[in-house]
């Protein structure tokens, strides 16, 4: 008798070429493949293939939540209206949502030499639509004023104690708000310029 022939085994994924994300810790994970015809996707029981000539817009974003202060996001969007998201960290446990930094940008790296190569002309915007990120720098210029007038108020009763939290505060909030809407400035890019402060 023959002797049986082992099933051939499918080649690994070259680096970049696909990645892998859990948008939340009971939902099927989100995979993306870069193929020849374009870029495959699968959702749950949602699957499809979208020419790379198909797609429209990409918009990369720096998205921290109070679990990963790490966090960026690009919205893809296709010729038919469709959008969908890609995620740079995945939920692992109930506690724990683990960054793919490299794994996240070799991928978006990727996608970008594909449309390049395909000759896309996509609309490449950086940052927040401009109507949520004018919002947000006036809430926090407001913000900002009403501590100025807090600290002065302070330093008038000599409260150094109040004093010490609100220059604390002060630096924590400039380091993490103004890292926010520093990086999520409204602008275009390009295929060869990708802007580094909205990837890891």
């Amino acid at each position: 008798m023959p002797e049986p022939v082992d099933a051939p085994k499918a080649a690994p994924a070259l680096a970049g070429t696909s990645y892998v994300y859990r948008a939340s810790l009971i939902g099927a994970p989100h995979r993306f493949e870069l193929t020849e015809d374009g870029l495959s996707w699968r959702i749950g029981g949602r699957f499809g293939t979208w020419p790379y000539a198909s797609i429209v817009s990409v918009r990369l974003s720096y998205r921290p939540v109070w679990m990963q202060s790490h966090r960026f996001r690009a919205d893809i969007v296709n010729a038919s209206g469709a959008r969908i998201r890609v995620l740079s960290t995945s939920w692992q446990t109930a506690a724990l949502m683990a960054p793919q930094d490299n794994d996240y940008r070799a991928f978006m790296t990727s996608l970008f030499d594909r449309l390049a190569q395909a000759g896309n002309h996509a609309v490449l915007i950086s940052g927040l639509r401009p109507f949520l990120y004018g919002t947000a720098a006036v809430l926090l210029a407001m913000l900002a004023m009403a501590m100025i007038g807090l600290l002065a108020r302070a330093v008038a009763t000599g409260q150094f104690a109040g004093i010490l939290f609100l220059i604390g505060f002060a630096m924590l909030f400039a380091w993490q708000v103004g890292g926010f809407v520093r990086r999520n400035r409204p602008r275009r890019y390009r295929l060869n310029e990708l802007p580094s402060d909205v990837l890891p």
